[in-house]
């Protein structure tokens, strides 16, 4: 099993790989826009005449349409004026051309995308796609070419001309998903020739940050309204995700975070029911070891009593010099009927076998967020191409439910599917994928509530919770967490849920990761000899730390006291505990001695001394939140303007999500991924909802809804949702026909 990694970029559907398509297409210049013709003119101007935008007071895009065609021009349009720039970017990667953009030192993330996404496979698969499909994939390539016709002064970087069958590539919304689990330092040593293993990232020692999103699930009989409510907590890179409404004659009404460029509602709602989705479920990626020799300059691979040989496909890798000329580079890739070899283990190459469904995936996708009961929303879970999350879900009828994963395929139990199994052993081979009816699911669970923090699902609901005896292991890969315990906690016995109520929950303060390390700290100094120079050195900051409630606050000092602490814990020991694939916070809980503990305290307060002039700053002086370019690789500078954040990094246990991934260059933390579009809902006859987003809508520092909701993130306060027609009309900003 591969485990996803969480970055910038997005889960891209995988397509058949041949080696006929194995050759990049002509490397597109950017310096002049794609001629459109009178045709092309002509249709977008009528489509554009069938879509009406209504951008409220937060800029917020409420497109309406006459069909799902015209709401999807209209989505995508509106995306593009708000970030083109993003847009355009994650389908650059989507499509392997990055290197073409930022150099060659890209050419190994185009390697791996091109592994599996390849223009003459989608084009294939947008040909067989049925018409209703099509018509969407083309007001998408539409929305975005009728964009770059009436703006002229936007220069796209690369693609000057969307293509409906683009679409495909870039078809399940989530962040770090199955193809970006393949190790791009382990690919280019395979593929590079590189005798040395390139030093891999040894980061601040911390397990990605954070690990992935919050869900809560809430039934009438624990809500004061009676109804069913929905948490929607994605914990993203900030800016990965625009706030969108879409809306059609043709029963589409769905609200929600949309991935750039994609036109779909990924995690939101309708008037009936709603979806949040958490990274994590069952083990959905396998590596196979393959015994492979070679005879007459081809290749071969061990399978059962036989062999079979190993495809051998060249792949062009154009990359933009640094003086701005194109040049390419052509790399031999491997193939068995496993799937890519993208990397080397103790002699032997390692196949990935991951989803390879682009069409269904897509259609999944979108036909969810038009689903109305729950029946409908199984129906869509049914194409089970929902490979890399779970997905909690609440509706207007009273229900709420949990599908622990999506996409699990059937596997030998007697083998360890965490680890690389032997590829030439016909036992490991996968047996069709499991229905939803055999994977880990919770339906009305009699608790009251579900929750998931990209743990593990035996703990979802308290006493109504699955049972892990009955399910094999490969169902479920990722262990209990600081977050999970701080859900179970916060939900088991609550009542009278109100949105209000949902979001203090949400945003509970308290930081579960100190609550087994805090007494470690107390023992270590009480056995320091009083003679021992650090029972002074120390003294002050062991008070502080046992009056401390262990409740995250912008005016603590033990908060900051205590995170950089834990920091430092992590940042010394975290390779040890990457070398036992421990989490490094449970591995710093139960593998330190008092004298690391001890010793890590000190250098805290040194720190914190040293960058601040005292290590009594409280939490809200250190922890900020900051916008200050459009920049996709955001810089941080203490001498701009900054809002205080009290809710801290998802590794301590904190519910509300605030942590910094871009290396550190100031001395103040100003976060990047954590929080980002999050919205309470509460469903009956009248949806109600609040939301709120990191920043702003906007991508440009120029538009007054760049950081008009920053204030109000900083502080946790959320905005109304503006979900009918009447309430957005009351609180208009403008209203317009794209590009009119």
């Amino acid at each position: 099993m591969l485990r996803p990694r969480l970055i910038v970029t997005a889960l891209l559907g995988a397509a058949a790989f041949t080696a006929q398509a194995a050759h990049a297409e002509p490397a597109l210049k950017p310096a002049a826009q794609h001629a459109a013709s009178s045709a092309d003119i002509a249709r977008w101007k009528k489509a554009a005449q069938q879509v009406t935008i209504l951008r409220d007071k937060w800029g917020i895009p409420h497109v309406f349409g006459k069909t799902d065609a015209d709401a999807v021009f209209g989505m995508i349009y509106a995306q593009a004026e708000d970030d083109f720039n993003r847009v355009e970017l994650n389908y650059i990667n989507a499509m392997g051309r990055l290197a073409e953009v930022e150099g060659e030192k890209e050419i190994w993330r185009d390697l791996r995308m091109k592994l599996y996404i390849q223009p003459d496979a989608m084009k294939a698969k947008y040909a067989a796609s049925p018409a209703w499909l099509k018509k969407l994939m083309n007001s998408f390539a539409d929305g975005l070419n009728w964009y770059l016709h009436t703006h002229p002064e936007v220069t796209p970087k690369l693609i000057t001309r969307f293509e409906p069958w683009m679409a495909l590539s870039f078809s399940e919304g989530s962040i770090g998903g199955d193809i970006e689990s393949i190790d791009l330092k382990q690919l280019e040593q395979f593929y590079g020739k590189r005798t040395e293993l390139a030093q891999l990232d040894a980061g601040k020692g911390f397990d990605p940050e954070p690990r992935g999103s919050n869900g809560f699930a809430i039934a009438p009989k624990l809500s004061k309204s009676g109804r069913a409510l929905l948490m929607i907590n994605p914990h993203t890179s900030f800016y990965f995700r625009p706030e969108v409404h879409m809306v059609s004659e043709e029963g589409l009404n769905a609200y929600g975070a949309v991935t750039w460029g994609q036109f779909f509602i990924y995690q939101g709602f309708n008037e009936k029911l709603g979806w949040m989705h958490t990274s994590g479920g069952g083990d959905v990626i396998d590596e196979y070891l393959e015994t492979v020799t070679e005879r007459g300059g081809k290749f071969f691979y061990k399978y059962g009593e036989g062999e079979r040989q190993v495809r051998a496909v060249p792949v062009t890798l154009p990359y933009k010099t640094p003086g701005g000329a194109m040049a390419s580079r052509t790399v031999t890739a491997y193939f068995t009927h496993h799937g890519p070899v993208v990397r080397a283990l103790d002699g032997k190459w390692v196949a990935v076998r991951m989803m390879d469904e682009p069409l269904k995936a897509l259609t999944q996708s979108y036909t969810r967020t038009k689903a109305r009961n729950y029946n409908a929303f199984y129906k869509a879970m049914e194409l089970r191409t929902n490979s890399s999350n779970n997905t909690v879900y609440a509706d207007a009828d009273g229900n709420i439910a949990y599908f622990h994963g999506n996409f699990i395929p059937k596997r030998d139990p007697r083998f360890d599917w965490s680890k690389p199994v032997d590829g030439s052993n016909p036992a490991t081979e996968w047996k069709g994928l499991h229905d939803i009816r055999e994977t880990i699911t919770l339906f009305n669970p009699a608790s009251g509530y579900i929750s998931n923090t990209n743990n593990w699902p035996f703990s979802s609901s308290g006493a109504s919770s699955p049972r892990r005896q009955d399910y094999p292991d490969y169902m479920w890969s990722l262990p209990e967490n600081a977050r999970g315990r701080h859900a179970e906690r916060v939900l088991k016995g609550a009542k009278d849920f109100s949105i209000d109520s949902l979001i203090a929950a949400s945003y509970d303060s308290h930081l579960t990761a100190f609550e087994p390390l805090l007494p470690q700290l107390f023992q270590d100094y009480e056995a320091l000899p009083e003679t021992d120079p650090r029972k002074a050195q120390l003294g002050e900051q062991v008070a502080v730390l046992r009056n401390w409630d262990q409740r995250y606050a912008a005016a603590s000092v033990p908060t900051s006291l205590a995170i950089y602490w834990g920091q430092d814990m992590v940042a010394q020991h975290g390779a040890r505990a990457r070398a036992q694939g421990t989490p490094a916070v449970d591995f710093i809980t139960s593998q330190l001695n008092g004298e690391e503990r001890l010793a890590s305290l000190a250098r805290a307060s040194s720190k914190l001394q040293a960058d601040f002039g005292d290590w009594r700053t409280p939490w809200g002086e250190i922890n900020r939140f900051q916008r200050i370019s459009g920049d996709i690789d955001q810089q941080y500078d203490d001498s701009k303007p900054s809002w205080p954040v009290a809710f801290a990094s998802a590794n301590w246990g904190s519910l509300a999500s605030f942590g910094m991934v871009a290396k550190q260059k100031t001395r103040r933390i100003y976060g990047d991924r954590g929080n980002s579009f999050v919205a309470a809902v509460e469903f009956g006859p009248r949806v109600r909802a609040k939301s709120i987003l990191a920043g702003g809508q906007s991508g440009d520092p120029r538009s007054p809804h760049f950081s008009d909701q920053a204030e109000m993130y900083s502080r946790g306060e959320f905005k109304d949702v503006l979900f009918y027609k009447e309430d957005i009309e009351k609180q208009l900003e403008r209203r317009y026909h794209p590009g009119m």
